[in-house]
């Protein structure tokens, strides 16, 4: 079931974005998983933090994390190696981290990092009881984690890439349209040809250090406005 659920993450839709995908994770996580009573998600790319919590409670823990600079998170994230806290009343490494999980109410941790292309995904994984992770677990449930939402994450950023390139398309169309319109005008009242007209506008574009496109919506607007104040 765990990995059924974490496989429909995989599925990407106009509204699937980085948040949605690490918030699906957590909540399958947190009902997936033997133990688990709730789950973080931090995606770290190019030392951007994204991050995600089943509770709010754990959102404050991840973030006091941060900012004390220690803790299970950081030390997955920096040596790429999963960490188990069995019980944070007895945690000697962290003793701030661990003092601050008590108060949220986790007894037991495991953090696991997955790197994904060229981002590091750390999970999160918290027990309200001491000892509910067992080490012999730990592995298969890393590969399982790792190749499902690596799956879903590599989807995602590639539906962004088809949207992003989609967007970029659109908007050059837009920007040629506009330029048309522009070079129109410029022939219409100087009588030049339409590459004197593009030439024109390129050289006072450049005058004013300001995009051939954006110069021409200028004009035109300008154009439209002077057409209507004389109409009425």
């Amino acid at each position: 079931m765990l990995a059924r659920d974490l496989a429909s993450l995989g599925r990407v839709s106009e509204e699937t974005s980085s948040e949605s995908v690490l918030r699906g994770l957590t909540a399958t996580l947190a009902g997936g998983v033997p133990g688990c009573a709730g789950g973080s998600a931090e995606l770290w790319r190019e030392e951007r933090m994204v991050v995600s919590a089943s509770h709010s409670e754990l959102i404050v823990l991840v973030d006091s994390e941060g900012d004390m600079g220690e803790g299970p998170s950081a030390e997955a994230r920096a040596t790429r190696r999963h960490v188990m806290i069995q019980d944070t009343l007895r945690e000697p490494r962290w003793p701030a981290y661990a003092a601050m999980a008590v108060r949220c109410g986790v007894r037991s941790v495991l953090t696991l990092p997955i790197t994904v292309e060229r981002a590091v995904l750390v999970l999160g994984l918290y027990g309200v009881r001491p000892g509910v992770f067992a080490a012999r677990n730990v592995p298969p449930l890393a590969d399982m984690l790792a190749g499902q939402v690596g799956v879903a994450l590599a989807n995602m950023w590639d539906y962004d890439e088809v949207r992003t390139d989609a967007a970029q398309m659109q908007e050059a169309l837009a920007g040629r349209a506009i330029i048309d319109q522009a070079k129109g005008i410029i022939m219409k009242s100087s009588g030049c040809s339409a590459e004197a007209a593009f030439d024109e506008l390129r050289r006072v574009s450049q005058h004013h250090q300001v995009k051939v496109a954006d110069l021409a919506r200028l004009l035109v607007e300008e154009h439209q406005r002077n057409r209507g104040a004389a109409n009425s």
